[in-house]
């Protein structure tokens, strides 16, 4: 997710690997230390940190539940803010591997700065589980260090583009990106599924930074589409939505992950988002869930920060837990729990989590959400799922 800087070239001792991670100081004496260090990073303060906000909870839920077991080695959850900022993002990555000596990273939460943070964490041997980045070409890397805990877009966009045919009805369908390495490549993959099974396709795209988007709503207007996707970020989104609202355009509304936050309903107003529906590589524990594990997951989040859990926190609850069952196996060096990832084989609130060699997940299910009476509930699997 996200759009990601220029390429950079960059050399990093690979200081991070060996190190045991003890946040009392000193040198490695050989003996298991009584605390290691595991960070998150994403867009914490941004304009779509509504999408990652939940993922830091559900990783912070989960090392707070194994610290208070009273364990041998503790975890301490170091939290940076990339703003979404790729070069802001490998700075800190820096900082992460040379000074605070983590020996994980859940995250980066966006595509393109996990493009760029990538190379950093593979040259400091420092493994990584993301809860939210999509692009399918961050597993071509030949990364031995990265991993997600979710299906990327290669399985979302064909996902999403079935629905719109299959559950949705829609036979003439109009899309649009908004340039990132996250939204075009997610909307591309929506394009090209929607014309094998048959629709017809317009296309176009946006500058998230614009406000006005009249030169695409009047296109989207003349075209008279049965059915609109949009592959971008709910802050883009929501104001896509209002305006195309506001010019008289009642198709149905579509996204991607990026949009699956409030943030869409509070830009576009409940009445206009009312009936939008957006896809997901993610299960969002909704106050509903009858699965014994996932409502005591939403009923421990909600306890801890008073809120349902949103997009990614399940993931982010899983993610870490990858980390912890590492730490639980007596792994605390980078090198080995990394070695213990590629054994995962859990349970976790969102899917079973078990890595394939390239880091990413087995699992691939896809879900559909739509907005109803101003807010999100699961329509169901998106290989399933039928509007009515």
């Amino acid at each position: 997710m996200l759009a990601a800087g220029l390429a950079l070239s960059l050399t990093l001792a690979a200081c991070g690997g060996g190190d045991t991670g003890t946040s009392s100081g000193g040198g490695d004496t050989g003996a298991a230390p009584s605390t290691v260090k595991i960070g998150f990073m994403g867009d914490l303060t941004g304009a779509d940190s509504g999408i990652v906000i939940p993922p830091r909870n559900g990783a912070k839920l989960a090392i707070d539940e194994y610290n208070k077991t009273n364990p041998k080695v503790k975890i301490e959850l170091v939290e940076y803010d990339s703003q979404a900022d790729p070069s802001k993002a490998v700075a800190l990555a820096q900082q992460a591997i040379k000074t605070d000596k983590i020996v994980g990273l859940v995250g980066p939460a966006f595509s393109g700065e996990s493009a760029q943070v990538g190379p950093v964490l593979e040259e400091g041997k420092i493994p990584s589980v993301s809860a939210s980045a999509t692009n399918v070409k961050l597993a071509e890397n030949g990364w031995k260090y990265w991993h997600r805990v979710l299906p990327n877009d290669g399985v979302q966009g064909p996902g999403i583009a079935d629905f719109i045919v299959d559950g949705a009805g829609a036979k003439n369908v109009f899309v649009i990106d908004d340039k990132s390495e996250y939204g075009k490549p997610l909307a591309d993959a929506v394009r090209a599924q929607l014309k094998t099974k048959g629709a017809t396709v317009t296309d176009d795209s946006l500058d998230p930074d614009e406000s006005d988007f009249s030169s695409v709503v009047n296109k989207v207007a003349a075209a008279k589409p049965d059915a609109i996707f949009f592959g971008g970020y709910y802050s883009a989104a929501g104001n896509l939505l209002k305006q195309l609202r506001d010019k008289g355009v009642q198709a149905k509304f579509l996204s991607g992950d990026g949009s699956l936050d409030k943030g869409l309903i509070e830009g576009a107003g409940a009445g206009n988002a009312e009936g939008a529906l957006i896809g997901c590589p993610c299960y969002l524990a909704t106050p509903d869930v009858t699965d014994a594990k996932v409502k005591a997951f939403a009923d421990a989040y909600k306890a801890a920060y008073s809120a349902d859990p949103a997009i990614y926190a399940s993931e982010g609850y899983d993610a870490a837990t990858v980390f912890i069952e590492a730490i639980k196996a007596g792994k605390t060096t980078a090198e080995d729990i990394n070695q213990f990832i590629s054994t995962v084989n859990f349970a976790g609130v969102s899917k079973q989590v078990k890595f394939q060699p390239n880091g990413e997940v087995e699992a691939k299910d896809i879900y559909i959400y739509q907005v109803k009476g101003g807010v999100i509930t699961l329509l169901g699997k998106a290989a399933e799922a039928k509007l009515g």
